[in-house]
């Protein structure tokens, strides 16, 4: 049934006509995944499956039995890490996590990456203005992440872990949310 919704939403999207949103560019930047400007009627799952550079957070989602919670109403904003991120794991470390006896920490990873309520990179760029530079944003999972003005209209995502990401790309609509495309994997811990 998800490849017969993934196939239906690359149809719907080709249709739709993406196009790349993300924040100024440095030289250090990574690929950016595609953005839409309007909010289409698919869920967060669904856009995510119709894009190839998700197909790695798609099959962790799956074997974390998180579809139906993301396709739900949310709204939820996703800071969704590309295969390219995840392939910045030490060997092993996704194949392991997707395990069916590792289902508890994958959903603690996954859910880490979403925050309840959809904020836009706009959003996102005010709050951390009005917060003096940073912002506190709370997981699904409970935990924290701290969006810090990085220069330049760039934003940077602080982890449990202390590592920090680039939000590579903005605004990825969904019918129950929105995806900003980030440049790792987080840590809740």
């Amino acid at each position: 049934m998800l490849r017969r919704l993934a196939v239906s939403s690359a149809c719907a999207l080709a249709f739709c006509g993406l196009v790349a949103s993300a924040l100024p560019a440095s030289a250090h930047d990574r690929p950016r995944a595609q953005s839409t400007r309007h909010a289409p009627a698919m869920t967060l799952v669904a856009v995510a499956a119709a894009n190839p550079d998700f197909s790695t957070l798609v099959s962790a989602v799956q074997a974390a039995r998180l579809v139906d919670t993301l396709s739900g109403p949310g709204p939820f904003t996703v800071f969704a890490p590309t295969n390219e991120a995840f392939e910045t794991l030490p060997d092993g470390t996704v194949q392991n996590l997707v395990q069916p006896s590792r289902r508890a920490d994958l959903q603690r990873i996954l859910t880490y990456h979403v925050v309840a309520g959809r904020i836009s990179a706009a959003d996102l760029a005010t709050a951390v203005r009005v917060g003096g530079g940073s912002a506190t944003l709370t997981t699904v999972e409970g935990g924290q992440l701290t969006a810090v003005d990085a220069g330049r209209g760039r934003l940077r995502l602080h982890d449990a872990a202390g590592d920090s990401f680039w939000i590579t790309a903005t605004d990825v609509n969904a019918a129950n949310g929105v995806i900003h495309v980030i440049d790792g994997v987080m840590s809740p811990h």
